[in-house]
């Protein structure tokens, strides 16, 4: 009989909210599919969790198309897998997708371990309209391709989620001021974590908010065009 699968949602800074059905799996499963096996070791140290006769597995956008068929075998073996990315849930802009489609498609069962994912915190208290909302994942790395995607938000409804680098997070929020004039924004970073902060208003008045500063790491970026708050009912 095959193994099964785990979708494993980790926290996203605050070890708090690990929930207790993640921390049953990661003390039972003996293989861990990992975005960084270090990563993953500092966390179990963290969470108390005995790596003794585990195998913890790297498996990142880099290698992940070598790394399915090894999973596969584990599985279709009767061993249990459990897939962790860094951060967050598994496979939202990290990698997964080609191991559940693998699976799924061999009678493989796969089960979702529910648990915080740094888009849709943002979501829950950035003030902006939720009931539909698009995650674009991360913005491209150039220019160009970013404003035609900015332009595009213009004719669409509903707030739109994106992961930024912080490096480039300025340039970003200039760009949107360009593509798409009148739109709210909220930068929201270090979620979940002592120096969590949401920056809300225009692009241009979060551009000011960062200036002489560059946060580290990765921000979440939403985006609101102007319309979807003028032509919302009210309720």
């Amino acid at each position: 009989m095959p193994g099964t699968l785990y979708i494993v949602a980790t926290p996203i800074g605050n070890l708090q909210d690990i929930t207790l059905r993640a921390l049953a799996i990661l003390r039972e499963v003996p293989v861990l599919a990992c975005e960084d096996t270090r990563h993953t070791g500092m966390l179990l140290k963290a969470l108390e969790i005995d790596r003794t006769g585990r195998r913890l597995i790297a498996f990142h956008d880099m290698n992940e198309r070598r790394q399915v068929p090894l999973l596969l075998s584990i599985l279709q073996e009767g061993q249990d897998v459990a897939l962790v990315s860094d951060a967050g849930t598994p496979l939202v802009s990290d990698p997964g997708y080609r191991i559940v489609s693998e699976a799924a498609a061999a009678g493989i069962s796969v089960v979702p371990i529910p648990g915080p994912c740094s888009a849709i915190t943002a979501l829950s208290a950035s003030g902006l309209p939720s009931d539909r909302f698009t995650f674009m994942g991360f913005v491209a790395p150039k220019s160009p391709r970013r404003m035609k995607a900015f332009a595009e938000l213009g004719r669409m409804t509903g707030t739109a989620i994106f992961f930024v680098p912080a490096r480039t997070l300025e340039k970003v929020l200039a760009e949107i001021g360009l593509a798409i004039p009148g739109a709210t924004v909220v930068v929201a970073r270090e979620l979940t974590k002592l120096h969590e902060e949401f920056v809300r208003g225009s692009p241009e008045a979060c551009a000011a908010a960062f200036s002489g500063r560059t946060p580290r790491g990765e921000v979440t970026l939403l985006v609101s065009p102007p319309r979807d708050r003028e032509d919302r009912p009210v309720e």
